[in-house]
């Protein structure tokens, strides 16, 4: 494999070269904004290991088809601060916040169109069922985002149905990206659906170590708040082990702390914490998270690249696997 092709800094500097231009500029000016801010990339990184451990030659269109995945996942960011009325994204102010709501709305509209743009204008053989999967795992975000919307206000949450919500608004885009950038490559349809798979592990793993780190995290690893997440009386793997585990005056209290309000947000934090390491909720989230990373090494093996191409996904997996922010 071509190294330079998933080197943070390459896909980096294809972005950089291809803002999207258009007028009105107060149209454009956020959409660039909100791309430009940086993160992880992780989602095209995935697309362009799978493209050329596959075989694939014609580099601009990966990098279309990475571009596309980092664009809407940028979309949904846009939309996502919009309803959780977030002020900062990596560090900086969101979209609305440095615009106004409607300007955001229509950023994000946009970047939603671009992906397609994007797509349908690559020469790869599979653009039918790579447009089919992205608009297919569209909709399964869209699914996601509103689940996570609903389980707050749900009297009753499974773990199951928590799963379900972090797989389609967080698990199924890696997942998908592995997936077209086999297909993009020509790959079989089997062995595009075992990428699919590791990503789709992977993803989860990766969210669960979000909550992880949301709640056990520091402040200076993470980049915001720590607790972030019992503040919003959000109903995670933790809070869900916890109140199935523990009898009694502590299940109460637990249970308090996300029906009535305080003024005192470290106490709860604070609080909450304690209750879910008495219940070791923290050491059954970790092993949930070991899990699905075992499930992805699984799936990784069964897709038959030799030591040289599987020694950078392990790379990646591995700094996914163990990262603190």
């Amino acid at each position: 494999m071509n190294a330079h092709l998933i080197e943070e800094d390459n896909f980096e500097s294809y972005l950089l070269n291809h803002p999207f231009n258009g007028q009105p500029e107060t149209l454009y000016a956020p959409m660039n904004y909100i791309m430009q801010l940086g993160g992880k990339r992780m989602r095209p990184k995935l697309l362009l290991m799978a493209y050329e451990s596959c075989g694939g030659l014609h580099k601009e269109d990966a990098n279309k088809l990475a571009l596309a995945i980092e664009t809407f996942h940028n979309f949904s960011l846009v939309h996502d601060d919009i309803m959780d009325n977030a002020q900062l994204r990596r560090g900086q102010k969101t979209v609305h916040e440095k615009w106004n709501t409607a300007t955001a709305i229509l950023a994000g509209d946009n970047l939603l169109t671009k992906c397609y743009d994007l797509i349908l204008n690559t020469e790869v053989n599979n653009k039918e069922r790579i447009l089919k999967l992205f608009t297919a795992t569209a909709t399964q975000v869209c699914e996601g985002q509103q689940l996570d919307m609903d389980l707050p206000n749900q009297n009753q949450v499974t773990e199951a149905e928590y799963l379900e919500m972090i797989k389609y608004k967080t698990a199924v885009l890696p997942a998908v990206a592995l997936q077209m950038g086999a297909l993009a490559a020509n790959s079989s349809n089997a062995l595009a659906e075992t990428f699919y798979q590791f990503g789709l592990n992977l993803g989860m793993a990766f969210q669960l170590q979000d909550d992880y780190l949301d709640t056990f995290g520091t402040t200076e690893a993470i980049g915001k708040q720590v607790g972030g997440d019992i503040l919003e009386n959000k109903k995670t793997v933790l809070y869900l082990h916890a109140m199935l585990n523990l009898q009694g005056e502590p299940q109460q209290q637990l249970k308090n702390w996300f029906t009535q309000t305080t003024q005192d947000n470290t106490l709860k934090i604070e609080e909450v914490k304690d209750l879910y390491q008495m219940a070791k909720s923290d050491v059954y989230l970790l092993n949930r998270k070991a899990e699905y990373e075992n499930k992805a090494l699984e799936h990784l093996a069964n897709t038959g690249m030799d030591d040289a191409n599987k020694s950078i996904f392990i790379a990646l997996f591995e700094l996914i696997k163990n990262r603190i922010n």
